[in-house]
């Protein structure tokens, strides 16, 4: 495997993990770039049989991945739409192949997450959230839109129907203390004890005796979400065309989104565009 190929990843390997440090300056946002390499890792490390644990974490110290770049476009999309698999628009591909992935994945929060960058955290298998650092939300619906990349089945799995209507249409960033007690991560961890805690859960898992992982998640495998894949996109795509939206996400551009300083506060900033 070659660790040196990628431009948005920084991936190493030993002892049966793989960590692939997410690293999309200025902010981290999810970009075509990111989603094809990560793809691409995830394709590769799937026929990998020395690797049983994938950790995903983040060089920005205060942004994991921010959320889909606002400035795609259909023409930048094309490529990862021509190797769709069926069923599943663009963005929901790459959480479907995360959550089936063979390894184990864990993804180490301790910057913020929204939008596609929080559809992420709901698809891998465990998560783990610095408390007074990490941040999640779907920020979708003050763009006029709602989340397409598979977060209304996974939050609906994860935390349940109230809750996932109250992340999706609240709009609101949720702190890891909120996040854990409702299920939407694995466990609140203080910020300084966060590296340790899953280095050591991901070096025991990759532990086990032979054949234990690829065990335990065939008989606990991911619900199929095949039928609410396809209400969802009908759902993103009704809404994401409409000439607001698009005016909506030009305002918040202009107006500071994809910056560092706007994106401390994004949903406050979207939400005084409509002031």
């Amino acid at each position: 495997m070659d660790h040196d190929a990628y431009q948005t990843l920084r991936v190493s390997q030993k002892d049966g993990v793989a960590r692939a440090t997410i690293d999309n300056p200025p902010i981290n946002v999810l970009s075509v770039a990111v989603m094809t390499e990560l793809r691409h890792l995830l394709t590769t490390l799937a026929g990998d049989g020395a690797v049983r644990v994938i950790v995903f974490d983040s060089a920005d110290p205060d942004f994991f991945l921010a959320h889909v770049d606002m400035t795609a476009t259909p023409e930048a999309l094309a490529g990862l739409m021509a190797d769709l698999p069926d069923g599943v628009n663009v963005f929901q591909a790459l959480g479907e192949q995360l959550r089936h992935q063979p390894q184990v994945t864990i993804v180490k929060l301790a910057g913020k997450a929204r939008g596609g960058g929080a559809e992420f955290v709901a698809a891998a298998d465990l998560a783990f959230a610095a408390i007074g650092r990490a941040g999640l939300g779907q920020i979708e619906a003050l763009m006029g839109i709602v989340p397409g990349g598979g977060a209304t089945q996974y939050l609906t799995e994860r935390i349940g129907r109230n809750r996932a209507l109250e992340v999706v249409l609240g709009a609101e960033l949720f702190d890891a203390e909120t996040a854990e007690r409702y299920g939407w991560v694995n466990r609140a961890v203080p910020a300084s004890e966060l590296d340790e805690f899953v280095d050591r859960l991901a070096g025991n898992i990759a532990a086990l005796p032979d054949g234990v992982v690829a065990a335990a998640k065939h008989a606990i495998v991911p619900s199929e979400h095949v039928e609410g894949l396809a209400r969802e996109n009908d759902a993103w795509a009704g809404l994401v065309f409409r000439p607001g939206t698009a005016q909506l996400m030009g305002a918040g551009l202009a107006n500071g989104a994809q910056t560092r300083d706007g994106e401390q506060d994004l949903e406050g900033l979207f939400r005084g565009l409509a002031a």
